[in-house]
Order: C-alpha cells, then sequence, then structure tokens
C-alpha cells in the first residue's frame, strides 16, 4: 500500500524526503474509505450534467443542495430534525439500558439463562416491524408505539453483546477476584462488566444502526413529522430533491453517531487498560 501511494503522490526520487513509509500508510487507510462514496458523488454530478441520468428519476446535485438550504432557512429542517433526535433518544437509550440489564442478568445467571433466553430468541425471530400491527393496536400510532419499536430494535443486540460479554469474563481474572476474596457485587463492578465493555460497545454500535433505521421507517409508516415523514412527503409530492435532502441528513446523522460511538468506546477501553 505504501509503495502504491509513494508512485502515485510523490514522485520515486524524492519519496523518502518526504513522507515516510508509516505517513503514507496513515493516508492511504485514512482515504481509502472514502473512494467509493467519491467515486458515487462524481458519477452523480457527471450524470446530471451531461445528461446521462433524467433530473426527473435523479435531480442535480446542485438542486438537492439547494432544497437542503431552504430546509434549514426557513426552519422546517429543525422540525423534523427535533422530532426524529427526541424518538431516538428515547427509544434508543431505553432499549440500551434495559439491554445491558436484562443481558447481565441472564449472563449472572445460568438458570435465569434457561428459562428466559429460548423465548427471548423466538421473539426476536420476529423483525421489528412484523410488531407494528399489534402494537398499533395496544399503543395507537403516537410517540409510544415509535418509543417502542425504536427500544425493540435497540434491545435485541445490546443483550446478546452484553450476555456474551459477561460469559466471556477470563478465567484468570475471576480467579484473581477469588483470592482477594471479592464479593458478588465487587466481581460484577470490577471484574465483569469491565471486561464485557468492548463487546457490550460493539452491540450498542450496532443496536444504534438498528434503531436509527427502525426509526426512518416508522415515520416512514406512522408519523406527520420527523426525517422519515420528510422523506415521504418529497415523495408525494414527487420532489425527488427533497427525498434526496433528507437521505443526506439521515444518513450523515447515523455516521456521526457512529464514529461518536466509536470514539466513546474507544475511550471506555483506555480508561480500563490505565
Amino acid at each position: 500500500m505504501a509503495n502504491v501511494l509513494t508512485r502515485v503522490f510523490v514522485p520515486a526520487s524524492r519519496s523518502q524526503g518526504l513522507l515516510s513509509n508509516d505517513a503514507l500508510r496513515i493516508i492511504g487507510w485514512t482515504a481509502l474509505p472514502w473512494a467509493l462514496p467519491f467515486a458515487c458523488a462524481l458519477l452523480w454530478v457527471l450524470g446530471s450534467s451531461y445528461g446521462w441520468i433524467s433530473a426527473q428519476v435523479l435531480p442535480a446535485p446542485a438542486l438537492v443542495f439547494d432544497t437542503l438550504g431552504a430546509l434549514v432557512k426557513n426552519g422546517e429542517l429543525w422540525m423534523h430534525l427535533s422530532a426524529s433526535m427526541t424518538r431516538a433518544a428515547v427509544g434508543f437509550g431505553g432499549g440500551v439500558l434495559l439491554g445491558v440489564l436484562l443481558g447481565g442478568l441472564l449472563g449472572l445467571s445460568r438458570t435465569l439463562e434457561a428459562y428466559v433466553l429460548p423465548s427471548f430468541n423466538a421473539i426476536v425471530q420476529v423483525p421489528v416491524l412484523g410488531w407494528l400491527p399489534f402494537l398499533m393496536i395496544v399503543a395507537g400510532i403516537g410517540e409510544p408505539l415509535k418509543y417502542l419499536l425504536i427500544g425493540h430494535a435497540a434491545l435485541v443486540p445490546v443483550t446478546l453483546s452484553t450476555l456474551q460479554g459477561f460469559r466471556g469474563t477470563p478465567r484468570a481474572l475471576q480467579e484473581v477476584a477469588s483470592v482477594y476474596r471479592y464479593t458478588r457485587w465487587q466481581v460484577i463492578s470490577r471484574v465483569t462488566l469491565p471486561a464485557a465493555i468492548p463487546v457490550i460497545g460493539t452491540g450498542v454500535r450496532l443496536a444504534f444502526t438498528k434503531a436509527w433505521l427502525t426509526l426512518v421507517v416508522v415515520e416512514l409508516v406512522a408519523s406527520s413529522e420527523g426525517l422519515g415523514y420528510l422523506i415521504v412527503y418529497g415523495r408525494q409530492l414527487f420532489q425527488l430533491d427533497l427525498v434526496l435532502a433528507s437521505v443526506l441528513i439521515v444518513g450523515a446523522i447515523g455516521y456521526a453517531a457512529d464514529r461518536l460511538l466509536n470514539a466513546f468506546e474507544r475511550k471506555l477501553q483506555r480508561g480500563r487498560a490505565n
């Protein structure tokens, strides 16, 4: 990778003087994930400029960003964004808390796992939206419906990852805790939970992805505000520039949130290592 980047970005005679192999490697791994999005954006621009794609099928980038700017200026974007973020925060937060609690209990008790886990695994095989008709009868089509579905989407991966993390505590750490005669709570708080943090962190990131997707889909089906509703509204009016602007916002927020969760997970791991 370093040799390839050296030939591309730096003349061979000067590469060693300007950039080290480590620097080139870092640049390569940083730029590589953006290659496909950049290529897609370039095709979009070229296709719109040269008429390869009909404007009725795929609006030009300039029109999409003009629509995005108009949404920001008139305040409509903030209204829909606030509604979506509130639903995501309540549903995702509740699902994560319940998932950690349930997964921890299952991980600490073989008896509870034997009674609960088979039924839990059977229930989670039903897709989140499969519960939509039933929950619409029970909870109506208001905010509780959205909180329940988003919470369910976050609950499953967090529960399973917490269970796996608790069960994966190294035996050596358990033996050290036994030597120091830790109480049950000390073992959980000082040994089991810190050791499970990397696995739980991965589950939380997956949970957010599922919760965010569920939020948008639920707003597509049963909502009068939110980013998902904005997508449906644009489709109904056949304003594809509004649809694409909303999709870009959804993608940007989801990506930013995933990066923040990843940074938080790394921080927890560094604190655990120290």
